[in-house]
């Protein structure tokens, strides 16, 4: 019986969904770390409609306040507390620990579609257009693949 367990932990299949940051205000051209616009904000509240599918294990956030306060709405609604990272490798490594589990991250342009490829294990995205807000990548991990649908909301 032991061994029928320990197969079914390794078919386990885990579920990324990566995000960009919702629309940023501009205007004020000095800080670096801005917040969401108006649009951002409406878009940060559909996301909670576009991820209604999905029962949220764990939110990820960069530690700006755009990213925090685009994952905020579905953090609140699964009453689940925003874990800031830093988008390297290890971060990666930690997400594949995440067995069985559906964690949301958001994070940028760049670094959206690198940890894509990264679950992946392919170089099949390149960095996001500035102007591109909406794009939702679903990322699944079991033992034997990992495959990824592209959404947008």
């Amino acid at each position: 019986m032991a061994l029928f367990f320990a197969t079914l932990s390794l078919a386990q299949t885990s579920t990324y969904i990566l995000v960009r940051h919702a629309e940023k205000d501009t205007s004020v051209k000095t800080n670096p770390d801005l917040a969401l616009s108006k649009e951002g904000e409406q878009r940060a509240i559909n996301l909670v409609a576009a991820l209604k599918d999905y029962t949220i294990d764990a939110v990820y956030s960069t530690n700006y306040i755009r990213t925090k306060s685009t994952v905020t709405p579905v953090a609140k609604k699964f009453e689940k507390e925003i874990q800031t990272y830093n988008p390297s490798k290890v971060f990666v490594e930690q997400l594949l620990q995440q067995k069985g589990k559906t964690v949301l991250v958001a994070g940028h342009s760049n670094t959206i579609p690198a940890l894509a490829n990264a679950l992946l294990k392919e170089d099949r995205f390149k960095a996001l257009d500035e102007s591109v807000y909406n794009k939702i990548f679903i990322v699944t991990v079991s033992a034997d693949k990992a495959e990824v649908k592209l959404l947008e909301y």
